[in-house]
């Protein structure tokens, strides 16, 4: 049996924004928007009278699927840290990591920690720093490559 990777799915408050911001920010295409089947949606999800709508993005081969909840209502604001269980991110390579992060901020996106330079594993040698959506928490890391020295 082969195994790959479909998508990773976020789920976003205002989904015209995230669309918004995938896309400009960091250069995702949309290639499918669409409320759907509340049936299908509450049986999967386990979530009586759920009814979502979903934008599907690429970027590359990497796709990301958008969900904003309508129904049900007063969802819960999930923020962890990046060392709790369930923490996730998405990481992104840029070729300009002052100009990415002049950008981020104007969304606005709110810096984590400290941009640092990697010296150990598969990206030694590269910058990189966690941002922050203020709306949903999304940890986004932006990756500036480098070259490993000697």
């Amino acid at each position: 049996m082969s195994v790959t990777v479909n998508h990773t799915g976020i789920t976003v408050k205002d989904l015209d924004r995230s669309e918004a911001m995938f896309r400009e920010l960091f250069g995702f295409e949309t290639f499918s928007r669409a409320p759907r089947n509340p049936g299908i949606i509450q049986a999967v999800t386990g979530l009586p009278g759920a009814t979502v709508e979903i934008a599907y993005m690429r970027n590359g081969a990497t796709s990301i699927e958008l969900l904003s909840y309508i129904v049900p209502g007063g969802n819960a604001d999930y923020r962890p840290r990046p060392c709790d269980f369930g923490s996730l991110h998405l990481a992104v390579n840029v070729t300009d990591m002052d100009a990415m992060l002049e950008k981020a901020r104007a969304w606005p996106l709110d810096q984590v920690g400290d941009v640092v330079v990697i010296d150990q594993g598969p990206n030694t040698g590269s910058r990189i720093v966690y941002m922050r959506t203020p709306e949903e928490g999304l940890i986004v890391e932006i990756i500036e490559k480098r070259i490993a020295p000697g």
